[in-house]
């Protein structure tokens, strides 16, 4: 008992320590990306080819001071920060890495993702309502609006996905897509899929709950040092997670257990990392109006329309 509770412990802080690393090189593969888009220098000073920037940027956060506004509400704007990073950290706990590489394997795995990934929201929204800033509640506002919106969508494209493979373990569903990937089987729903991510993640061209423009960074604007990097590392673990469950569910993930099987595994979420910073150096921002509009207008209605065409089709095969 004790054997399991020591090799429980250390597979979970393995991930939060790789989880951590992976999130500070992100940022540093975004803004190089950025950077060759756009044709600029990217950071290069820091370590050879920049590659201490990362480590220089957090430790910077670290060491500042923590500032919290006298008319805030002091524990909650403590424990938001929290509680975003906690959340994104939780959805890592049943996320397959291959056929025998996972901390929780759990039947109804899916379903944990759509609990756990619905909570984020709150650290948000109590961020924006703790600071006791217009700005920042309007942004925690807009964010709650927009995850609520989206997550409806996303819940009736992995209905489809769930439908189609018969079950709810991402790892069977991972397994499932040996001869043929989902993303040609059900490229509508893949397309949908990115989508409602971009929206979840709140990456442009929908970062409307932190547009810079117009609400000056929008739930974290009153925050400082370690809380603003809570949320920082938070977003990112969000994007790493979203890009790795868009590779399972449609791409195939990582089917065998071998070194060159988890290396076309990680090729995979890096391309799919790049295709969100893509978007981010080319798409101007919605208006929030657009965003309402596609979210229950448009996704909702497609997403509705074609997981009922997936599943007469799949109850006539039956037939």
């Amino acid at each position: 008992m004790i054997n399991l509770i020591i090799e429980s412990i250390i597979k979970s802080l393995s991930i939060i320590i790789g989880i951590l690393i992976i999130v500070a090189y992100t940022t540093l593969y975004e803004r190089k990306v950025m950077a060759a888009i756009q044709k600029r220098r990217g950071p290069n000073v820091v370590g050879i080819l920049g590659l201490l920037q990362p480590l220089a940027d957090g430790l910077k956060l670290v060491l500042k001071e923590t500032i919290i506004p006298i008319a805030a509400n002091k524990e909650i704007f403590i424990i938001a920060p929290i509680l975003t990073f906690t959340v994104s950290l939780l959805l890592w706990s049943i996320m397959p890495i291959g056929p025998i590489s996972f901390l929780a394997n759990i039947n109804s795995g899916i379903l944990f993702i759509l609990a756990i990934g619905s909570l984020g929201v709150y650290g948000i929204i109590l961020a924006g309502w703790a600071s006791n800033s217009k700005y920042a509640f309007l942004g925690g506002l807009r964010s709650a609006a927009q995850m609520v919106s989206y997550e409806v969508s996303l819940g009736l494209i992995i209905l489809t996905i769930i439908c189609y493979t018969n079950t709810l373990n991402l790892q069977e569903i991972m397994m499932s897509q040996k001869d043929i990937w989902n993303i040609i089987t059900l490229l509508p729903a893949g397309i949908m899929c990115y989508i409602t991510c971009l929206a979840e993640t709140n990456r442009p061209p929908f970062d409307l709950p932190e547009a810079e423009a117009e609400l000056v960074a929008g739930y974290n604007v009153e925050y400082s040092s370690t809380g603003f990097a809570l949320f920082f590392l938070g977003e990112y673990a969000n994007i790493i997670f979203m890009s790795t469950l868009m590779v399972i569910l449609f791409f195939g993930g990582c089917i065998e257990n071998s070194l060159i099987s988890y290396i076309i595994f990680a090729i995979k979420i890096i391309l799919m990392i790049f295709t969100f910073i893509w978007v981010r150096a080319t798409l101007p921002r919605y208006r929030y109006d657009q965003l309402m509009y596609l979210g229950w207008k448009v996704l909702l209605p497609i997403s509705l329309m074609y997981y009922i065409s997936i599943v007469t089709i799949i109850v006539g095969l039956i037939k």
